[in-house]
């Protein structure tokens, strides 16, 4: 495959598996109405990352390793399941604390470095990722590719993931999402929490090997 078809076939196919719904886009959003713009950005910041330190595995052959090492496989799914419920029950127990409100009626800012820390984790934290990324550079990636393909994927991929989360963050962060959180926060974050944790278990059933 010709190099530059071989880039934009993988950054396509990476760009559309950023956009589909999982615990990375609830993170976001729900960072970005229930913080801040600026806190939902550092958890956009830290999902771009947590893509390039992805990629760079599956540059170095990750995918070969996981399908080889089941072992190690089955524990990245049970560290990831793990951090999934740990989030879910911190975001299910913070549901009924009202937000401490700034003037004009927003709420506080909050740092960065949380919600920046949070984001790259809840990347980190599905191992499927690292197969989907370890599938596409290994299915579309040329047998003999130039150092200049290796030298632009992970900041190409870097602008994706983050631009994406970005996107998210600036949509969410306006102000009737914002407002409409404000109204049904304690149900939002159930729901939020409960769709996370759902991941999380599945994650963690993935892991224990069937009969």
């Amino acid at each position: 495959m010709d190099p530059l078809v071989a880039l934009l076939s993988i950054l396509g196919a990476l760009a559309v598996g950023a956009a589909s719904p999982g615990p990375s886009f609830v993170l976001v959003a729900r960072t970005s109405i229930a913080v801040s713009r600026r806190a939902g950005l550092a958890a956009a910041l830290g999902m771009g990352i947590g893509g390039v330190f992805f990629a760079t595995l599956a540059l170095l052959g990750l995918h070969t390793l996981l399908s080889q090492v089941g072992w190690l496989y089955a524990a990245l799914k049970l560290a990831g399941g793990a951090y999934l419920l740990y989030l879910a029950v911190r975001i299910w127990r913070g549901a009924s604390t009202p937000l401490a409100m700034g003037e004009g009626g927003r709420t506080a800012p909050a740092g960065i470095a949380r919600p920046f820390l949070f984001g790259l984790l809840t990347q980190l934290s599905n191992p499927k990722t690292a197969i989907v990324y370890g599938s596409i550079f290994a299915a579309l990636m040329p047998a003999t590719p130039p150092v200049w393909l290796f030298a632009t994927l992970p900041p190409a991929i870097f602008l994706i993931e983050a631009g994406w989360y970005t996107i998210v963050a600036v949509a969410f962060s306006a102000g009737r999402p914002r407002a409409a959180y404000l109204r049904s926060k304690h149900w939002i974050d159930r729901i939020a929490a409960a769709a996370i944790g759902a991941l999380g278990v599945r994650l963690l059933a993935d892991a224990v090997p069937h009969p």
